[in-house]
């Protein structure tokens, strides 16, 4: 079977062994080593990279080519790739040696301690915040700046949970909202199928969706772009004209952010107006949309239809309605309503951007909604919409060992537990570990966070929402008394650390990576050279912290983090019989799966749904839902997927003072905060405020100026890049940048999230970072006006 295997994988034509035979390895020094390796930090593209190395140094990065891919889709890196050796092993920048807090948090003033003294430090701390406050006292910071197999914040709740457990998170700060909101309507979010489906629809509409900047894997943008060579129109919704609508010449739609559900209203009313929706479909399949199809003793106004015709409130949500609020104009509504109704079958790809919104849940449930209406639900060539998750081959995992403290937090609201956790209640999110919340069940938190474990992550500053609330809570050490940071840098995060580690990167260590969405391949990342100076992965010190608390051997099991990884892909090779030897895996640091074939999601559901019954409470999709209509949720969250104001939305009477809506999005330049510290990124996309051309002569600003903008959580001062590329009323800052304060406590570094709100979603509590008001003005006007 072993050499079959072995065989088989050959025969396939996708090993990347004989590297000797690449052309640009032709006439090279023969001292030159060539070492595959793939990245393991936050970006879905997972690249095939050569490294190519001379006297045990780096020499220079080259990548997969077309050639090598054969008939699959390049791994091809990008220029964020072709740069990662020179991002993480800047010498200068990189954190040389333990070091421990000798300021005030937040200052970045450590002095140098040795490695074990910082165990030492760790493992009394823990001892005794656990003795005294508890294990729910215990966090592990959500972090992603290792994203492969082993991960520190894995390991640390490993070791935890051997320990009487910690308060855990759910939710990401990616995909919060679309998530949770897909899983409420299909009962579960693996909603997607094979994007090469996408060659079979006749239109493709992109919704808060930018592939090509933000690198969600290296199928989408391939697939998009080969769609767009037969012919199939692709229309995108964003209010930024992205780089995505440049590469696929796409037709652009701009809408004013957070009103993407009432949109998706609009577009339904011109459906039904136009008598497009598909009756059959929505009968057989779905329950909610019309009076006929309610759950069993709700009212049947509750439905749908009733609030889009108006019979509920008396306003009908037509296109004009529609057009009011979203500043798109009626007859776009109209159209592209109707040609999505009779293009069928047609694609609605959602993105995270519209669902990382206040009420961001409800856009992820009108795309879902009306991909229902025009039965474009489980067959070839439609898309059920929503996460759209897809996965034919089952991942390597991490054993993990069951928390015994048994609660958790939304992610988002971390640092409301620091600040006041015992206050939170099921009504804040929390709930229980490994089962379903009982109807209208109680539950609070029993402890504040008073120890926080950030490995290799940034969000416990610069990535969450509002910088300088975050910032307060940090600095007062009697709310949390205790931050264990690993990273290469000193980040904005960092300087948070009572006890800062160095790290290690992806060329000075191993791991198993996985594609973030589409494609079905396996990663290694090779290590390549030693770690640079004292730095430690974070699986080699938690050990040695499980030695002083008396836990190594259940912790460890013997084993070191290379057995881990051969020991969690043997167990991946027993149901994933394709897999070849593990060495060899390792070598060519790739393998791709044979492709099977496209079965759209959902068919069998679809074609017999009382025969194949979706997972959800009445085993067909909820347009209504029983689940939020029967709970607390209802009072603040609607049961049906309709358009809610939101706060601070563009009709909020803050609009008065902040006319302005806020956005971030995902640069090229930086996989969320990575690569910042790399000047050439910043020489390629220099971090700027995007504004359209009406708000600057408003405001009579010039291009590349240093404006201010503002709102009562905090100002950034930043270049201003006027285009007509983002709509009227909107400005836009790429999220990721370094949070870098002046004396006056105004950020220099164009650090988004120190204008971003910490409010949560109301049904997923996830976090609304794009809904935001705000105001401009030119620097040099404010000088001025303090002078005087």
């Amino acid at each position: 079977m072993e050499q079959k295997r072995n065989q088989n994988y050959l025969q396939n034509g996708q090993s990347h062994r004989e590297t000797s035979d690449r052309p640009d390895s032709q006439n090279r020094d023969s001292h030159e080593i060539i070492i595959n390796t793939t990245g393991r930090n936050n970006c879905g593209g997972r690249c095939l990279i050569h490294v190519h190395m001379k006297d045990g140094k780096i020499e220079r990065l080259t990548t997969e080519t077309e050639a090598e891919a054969g008939n699959a889709v390049p791994l091809c890196a990008c220029v964020r790739g072709m740069n990662y050796h020179k991002t993480f092993l800047d010498e200068e920048k990189r954190l040389k040696y333990p070091m421990k807090r000798v300021g005030e948090r937040g200052e970045g003033k450590f002095e140098r301690i040795t490695w074990e003294e910082a165990v030492d430090t760790i493992a009394k701390e823990w001892i005794r915040i656990r003795d005294t406050y508890g294990p729910g006292s215990r966090y592990v910071n959500y972090a992603t700046g290792i994203s492969g197999l082993l991960r520190g914040n894995t390991m640390a709740k490993r070791l935890l949970n051997l320990d009487g457990g910690f308060l855990d998170y759910y939710n990401s700060y990616s995909t919060a909202c679309i998530r949770q909101a897909t899983s409420l309507m299909y009962g579960t979010s693996c909603s997607g199928h094979d994007p090469r489906d996408w060659g079979n629809s006749h239109l493709i509409i992109l919704w808060g969706h930018n592939p090509d900047e933000t690198k969600f894997d290296s199928v989408t943008m391939y697939t998009l772009l080969e769609a767009k060579k037969k012919g199939i129109p692709i229309v995108v919704i964003d209010p930024r004209k992205s780089d995505t609508v440049l590469k696929l010449e796409a037709e652009w739609i701009p809408l004013k952010p957070a009103t993407d559900s009432a949109l998706m209203d609009g577009m339904a009313y011109a459906i039904v107006e136009a008598g497009l929706e598909d009756r059959e479909f929505l009968d057989r399949c779905c329950v909610g949309f019309d009076k006929e199809h309610m759950p069993e003793g709700i009212d049947p106004s509750e439905c749908y239809l009733s609030y889009l015709t108006g019979e509920k409130d008396g306003m009908p949500k037509t296109p004009a309605w529609a057009s009011k609020i979203t500043g798109v104009p009626e007859e776009t509504i109209r159209s592209l309503a109707i040609r999505y109704a009779t293009a069928k079958p047609a694609a609605l790809i959602q993105g995270y951007g519209a669902q990382r919104h206040a009420y961001g849940e409800q856009s992820t449930r009108g795309g879902i909604l009306l991909a229902c209406m025009t039965g474009n639900v489980g067959i070839s060539g439609g898309w059920a919409s929503g996460v759209a998750d897809f996965k034919q081959h089952k991942n390597p995992s991490f054993p993990g060992i069951p928390n015994p403290y048994g609660k958790m937090i939304p992610v988002y609201c971390w640092t409301d537990a620091v600040d006041h956790g015992t206050e939170m209640t099921e009504l804040d999110g929390v709930k229980p570990i490994g089962r379903e919340m009982k109807l209208n069940e109680k539950m609070h938190l029993d402890a504040n966070i008073k120890m926080i474990f950030n490995l290799a992550g940034n969000s416990l500053v610069n990535q969450h929402g509002d910088i300088n609330r975050t910032i307060k809570i940090l600095k007062d050490p009697s709310k949390c008394e205790f931050i264990v940071c690993s990273d290469l840098f000193m980040t904005a995060s960092a300087k948070f650390a009572d006890i800062l580690l160095p790290g290690v990167s992806m060329f000075e260590c191993e791991n198993i990576t996985m594609p973030w969405q589409y494609g079905d391949f396996l990663g290694f990342n090779n290590q390549v050279m030693e770690p640079l100076f004292e730095g430690r992965f974070e699986y080699d010190w938690l050990v040695e912290v499980a030695d002083r608390l008396g836990l190594k051997t259940e912790f460890s099991l013997g084993r070191t983090a290379g057995q881990w990884l051969q020991d969690c892909y043997e167990k991946l090779r027993e149901t994933e019989t394709e897999l070849p030897d593990y060495e060899i895996f390792k070598k060519d640091a790739l393998f791709r799966y044979q492709e099977r074939p496209i079965i759209p999601a959902f068919e069998k559901q679809c074609q017999d749904p009382e025969a194949n019954p979706f997972p959800t409470r009445s085993g067909k999709i909820e347009i209504f839902s029983e689940t939020v209509y029967r709970t607390n949720y209802k009072e603040f969250f609607p049961a049906i997927p309709r358009y809610v104001k939101p706060p601070e939305g563009p009709d909020d009477a803050l609009a008065e003072k902040y006319p302005l809506q806020l956005i971030g999005w995902h640069t090229k330049r930086r996989c969320h905060s990575i690569h910042d510290s790399n000047e050439a990124m910043h020489k390629i996309d220099p971090q700027r405020l995007w504004m359209n051309p009406e708000d600057a002569a408003a405001r009579n600003l010039k291009e590349g100026e240093t404006v201010l903008v503002w709102n009562d959580r905090g100002k950034v001062e930043i270049p201003v890049y006027i285009t007509d590329r983002i709509a009227a009323g909107v400005v836009a800052m790429s999220q990721g940048a370094w949070y870098r304060p002046d004396p006056n406590g105004i950020d220099q570094a164009g650090s988004v999230n120190v204008l971003t709100s910490l409010h949560p979603t109301p049904y997923a509590r996830g976090n609304a970072q794009h809904t935001n008001l705000v105001e401009v003005r030119g620097v040099k006007w404010e000088g001025e006006k303090k002078e005087k």
